[in-house]
């Protein structure tokens, strides 16, 4: 299979890429002869990683039960710095392959659903909306694959794509790992979490949706 060459325009645009730190721990990787794609499971590991820890939440207590919500914040922010650095060395390297690009999209895809559905599992978390939340995630990532398949740009819009999903799961990691248990509301952070992420990326398909029909009916010149 012949590589193609690889598109930086193409990839989601993300501040940190610009870092001095960020560039500095691209060449380590690179010198490390750590490939993209290795990158990429990696961080589906600790997807997978994270929603165990916030299932496992809900049948632990005291310090056992805030460290896990702490391990589950850490492992969702490697996640994404695992999404960061695989497009990354891809670039410093100059390699790209539709075989990358599955390593790139697949474990995405199982990283949402696995931190998701694990929030859902989680104490004070909800099933029912953790596995729609899930499932609309996945939705989104499917609109921007489509858009994209019939010439529309890529598109990375929010106002809940992947980075906001993250932050919001992370956020309150963060608060239920740290915050005094009087604080707790009754209704549970973790659902009130996943109902927005829900109605949010509902909302940001439907955005993508619109964008690409917008660019796809502009006159041709």
């Amino acid at each position: 299979m012949t590589e193609r060459a690889y598109d930086p325009q193409d990839r989601r645009p993300i501040q940190s890429r610009n870092t001095r730190w960020a560039e500095a721990a691209t060449q380590f990787l690179v010198n490390r002869g750590i490939s993209p794609n290795s990158i990429s499971i990696f961080g589906m590991v600790a997807a997978v990683a994270a929603g165990i820890s916030f299932y496992s939440t809900d049948t632990t207590a005291g310090l056992g039960h805030r460290a896990l919500w702490f391990c589950g914040g850490v492992l969702c922010q490697i996640r994404l710095l695992c999404n960061l650095f695989d497009g990354m060395v891809a670039v410093k390297c100059g390699i790209a392959s539709p075989k990358g690009e599955l390593y790139n999209e697949v474990p995405d895809r199982v990283s949402d659903v696995a931190v998701l559905t694990g929030l859902g599992y989680s104490a004070g978390g909800d099933v029912a909306i953790g596995l729609m939340a899930a499932l609309v995630s996945v939705f989104v990532a499917y609109v921007r694959a489509a858009v994209k398949s019939i010439g529309a740009p890529n598109d990375f819009c929010g106002p809940m794509a992947k980075p906001q999903r993250m932050a919001l799961v992370t956020l309150v990691a963060v608060y239920l790992t740290f915050s005094p248990d009087a604080w707790r509301l009754s209704w549970g952070e973790p659902k009130m979490v996943l109902v927005i992420v829900a109605l949010g990326g509902i909302v940001t398909a439907l955005r993508r949706l619109q964008r690409a029909a917008k660019y796809l009916e502009r006159p041709t010149q």
